[in-house]
C-alpha cells in the first residue's frame, strides 16, 4: 500500500504542468535531490545458530549529489554519491529464541556511476513542456546497522557496517525554471538494490551468545525524489541558418509565336486567339521595335498547278491579316505590325507535293 501511494505521488509530480521545455544538456552539470525512501522488508539470518528474522522497514529518507556531463544528444554520464536511511523493527526468529523485537535504524551510503538519456518528445510530435529521462547506474554501497534487541533478562545490541555491489534504475522528468538559464527542477523515482552482507553480533537470541555473524539479505529500496539540477553551459543554441530561398528564374517572354490554321481556312480557332493574346501581352513586357506577322500554307491547294500556288500565296496573306486584326483588338498598335505572305515557301516540315501538313499551315508572330 505504501509503495502504491508513493508511486501515485511521483506520477502526479511528473505529470504536473510546467512553464518551459527542459533543455538538452551540453557540457558539465550538477544535480542534487532528497526525498522519501521506502525499504522493503529484509531477511536476516545467523548461520551459526540457524536463527532467522525479518527486518520490517519503516519510513526513511534519502539524498544524493551528482556531477555529470551532457553530450548534447540526450545522453548523460554522471558520478553520484548517495545516502539512504530507514527505521526498522526485527521480530525474533526460530530455534527457541525468546520473544522480543529489535528496533533501530540502518543506513546505506556509497557511490554509483549513472548513464541517463533525456527523451525529446518533440521528435514524436508531442508538444508538452517536460523532458522525461531514464537511466541506470552501478557502484558500491555500505550498510550500517544500529540495532537494539530487548529480551527477557537483558539486551543485545549491534552496530556494524558491511558493503556490497549496488545498482539502480531511474525514471524522471526535468522542468526549466523560467528566467534562470541552466536551472531545472527534477522529479525522480529510483529503484535501488544492494547485495546483502555479514556483520555484527547475533540478533534475536539470548544475551549470552556473542560473536555470531549475521547475514542480511538483499536490500531493495524505492525512492521518490525532488531535486534541482544546474547546467553550466547554458548559452542558448545558435539560431538556425537562414533558409535558402530558391528564386525561380524569371521567364523571359517568348519572341516567336506560332498560330495554326485548318486546311484552306484563314479564320482563327479559339486556341489560335489565345496564342495571339499571349503574343500581344508579351509585346508589352519585352523591348519590341516592330512585330512581324508572316503567313504560310502547306503545298496542297484547292486548285492544281500554278493557279494553286497563287491561291496559297493569297491564303497566307489572309491568314496574316487575320492575326494582325486580332493583335490590334488585343491592344497592339497597327503601325507596329508588318505582315507578309510566303505561301508554300519555308515549310516547317518537308513533305511530298500536294500534302496536307498541319504544321505548315501557320502564321509566325515575331517580336523584334
Amino acid at each position: 500500500m505504501r509503495i502504491r501511494t508513493a508511486l501515485l505521488a511521483v506520477t502526479s509530480m511528473v505529470a504536473a504542468p510546467s512553464l518551459a521545455l527542459a533543455s538538452t544538456i551540453t557540457g558539465p552539470y550538477i544535480d542534487l535531490g532528497a526525498g522519501y525512501n521506502l525499504t522493503q522488508h529484509q531477511r536476516m539470518t545467523t548461520p551459526a545458530t540457524g536463527n532467522t528474522g525479518r527486518q520490517h522497514q519503516l519510513d526513511g529518507y534519502t539524498g544524493f549529489l551528482s556531477a555529470g556531463w551532457g553530450f548534447g544528444n540526450g545522453l548523460r554520464l554522471e558520478v553520484e554519491g548517495v545516502y539512504a536511511q530507514s527505521y526498522n523493527k526485527i521480530f525474533g526468529g526460530k530455534n527457541g529464541s525468546p520473544r522480543g523485537y529489535t528496533r533501530g535504524s540502518n543506513q546505506g551510503y556509497g557511490g554509483l556511476i549513472n548513464v541517463l538519456y533525456d527523451i525529446d518528445l518533440a521528435q514524436f510530435g508531442i508538444d508538452v513542456p517536460v523532458t522525461p529521462f531514464v537511466g541506470i547506474g552501478a557502484g558500491y554501497m555500505w550498510e550500517k546497522y544500529r540495532l537494539h534487541h530487548d529480551v527477557p533478562g537483558g539486551q543485545n545490541s549491534m552496530s556494524r557496517t558491511g558493503g556490497g555491489f549496488a545498482a539502480q534504475a531511474i525514471v524522471g522528468a526535468a522542468y526549466d525554471i523560467p528566467g534562470v538559464p541552466g536551472l531545472a527542477v527534477t522529479t525522480q523515482y529510483r529503484f535501488l538494490t544492494q547485495t546483502g552482507s555479514e556483520s555484527g553480533v547475533n540478533i534475536g537470541t539470548y544475551k549470552d551468545i556473542k560473536g555470531n555473524k549475521v547475514k542480511t539479505g538483499t536490500r531493495y529500496q524505492h525512492q521518490f525524489i525532488l531535486g534541482l539540477r544546474y547546467a553550466f553551459d547554458n548559452a542558448p543554441p545558435p539560431p538556425p541558418p537562414p533558409a535558402h530561398v530558391v528564386v525561380p528564374p524569371q521567364r523571359t517572354p517568348a519572341r516567336t509565336y506560332l498560330v495554326f490554321f485548318d486546311w484552306d481556312k484563314a479564320n482563327l480557332t479559339p486556341r489560335a486567339r489565345e496564342i495571339v493574346a499571349q503574343a500581344a501581352q508579351a509585346s508589352t513586357h519585352v523591348q519590341t521595335t516592330r512585330i512581324e506577322v508572316n503567313g504560310y500554307t502547306d503545298n496542297s491547294a484547292a486548285h492544281p498547278g500554278p493557279r494553286g500556288q497563287k491561291y496559297n500565296m493569297g491564303l497566307s496573306l489572309r491568314r496574316a491579316n487575320s492575326v494582325k486584326a486580332e493583335l490590334v483588338r488585343d491592344g497592339v498598335p497597327a503601325t507596329a505590325i508588318n505582315i507578309h505572305g510566303y505561301g508554300e515557301a519555308h515549310p516547317l516540315v518537308a513533305t511530298a507535293p500536294n500534302t496536307r501538313e498541319p504544321q505548315n499551315r501557320r502564321v509566325e508572330i515575331i517580336l523584334k
